[in-house]
């Protein structure tokens, strides 16, 4: 029984099969369970169903919010492939996938991660004037390991969690308190609205939303803003569209979410801090 490692690098480096991934497999009585006949036709293995993840609603939505990025990732760790006995190049929950780390790297059984992945405004390297949004596809729990390789399966899934979906530690969002009180919107120092995950550029009450304020500029999660658009007409006042509230914020940017829309906001739209 082999696992298929999913990995070009590997694969084109003439990278031989190690013992310990006979071995892995062979101490795992469920994943050989996992190939039970049907037909005489081998299914692809998979992982015992997940259980239900226990969170709210709320909880759930904001594990799932989008971030952005000036610099690419460069985390270590990504999801290399899968237990299919066809190639596959995006998952879903109660798969098992493939990381590109074990023992040797200090994973364990039970660890969980979240799955990410970068996606460039436009096309070309990332920086400061080409963003990209930060797709949070779901996360995976450990199942089994190896020295160099580990098993996982799909928890939740956020989206389609992708090949090459790098990783980080799983730790559960905090749900920001937001004040009863409505200060005036401060209109000298606009933000401005940048996108939502996988580029989004128009969004609705309950979505998400990212803008260039951070706590740099004094931005605290549960702050609450307004947003306008400034339609370009001379002589005229910018239109008041809904309102947002800070459920995630990093030192430049700000994850936002819609709590009144009165019509659709946009990429290119601005916000203003009540303070």
């Amino acid at each position: 029984m082999i696992i298929n490692s999913g990995s070009a690098a590997r694969r084109s480096s003439g990278w031989p099969w190690r013992r310990g991934l006979v071995g892995l497999l062979t101490t795992v009585a469920v994943l050989a369970a996992g190939l039970a006949l049907d037909g005489g036709v081998a299914r692809a293995q998979r992982a015992p169903s997940p259980e239900p993840t226990g969170l709210s609603a709320e909880v759930l939505s904001l594990a799932c919010a989008p971030d952005l990025t000036y610099d690419l990732p460069t985390a270590p760790l990504r999801v290399t492939g899968s237990q299919d006995s066809a190639v596959r190049g995006s998952f879903t929950q109660g798969d098992l996938v493939v990381i590109n780390a074990g023992t040797d790297d200090g994973i364990d059984v039970g660890q969980e991660f979240f799955t990410r992945r970068a996606v460039p405004i436009m096309r070309g390297n990332v920086s400061r004037d080409n963003p990209a949004t930060i797709r949070t596809s779901g996360w995976i729990r450990v199942y089994a390991v190896d020295d160099e390789l580990s098993l996982a399966t799909v928890t939740f899934g956020c989206g389609a969690i992708e090949l090459s979906d790098y990783l980080e530690p799983f730790v559960l969002p905090d749900i920001p308190e937001v004040s009863i009180a409505r200060p005036v919107a401060q209109r000298d120092n606009y933000g401005l609205v940048i996108g939502g995950s996988d580029n989004r550029t128009i969004f609705g009450r309950g979505d998400y939303f990212v803008v260039d304020r951070g706590s740099n500029h004094g931005i605290r999660a549960g702050a609450q803003f307004v947003v306008y658009r400034d339609k370009r007409e001379a002589d005229t006042f910018l239109v008041e569209l809904g309102e947002a509230v800070a459920v995630e914020v990093g030192p430049a940017v700000s994850t936002l979410q819609v709590t009144v829309s009165r019509d659709a906001f946009v990429s290119g739209d601005y916000v203003a801090l009540r303070k």
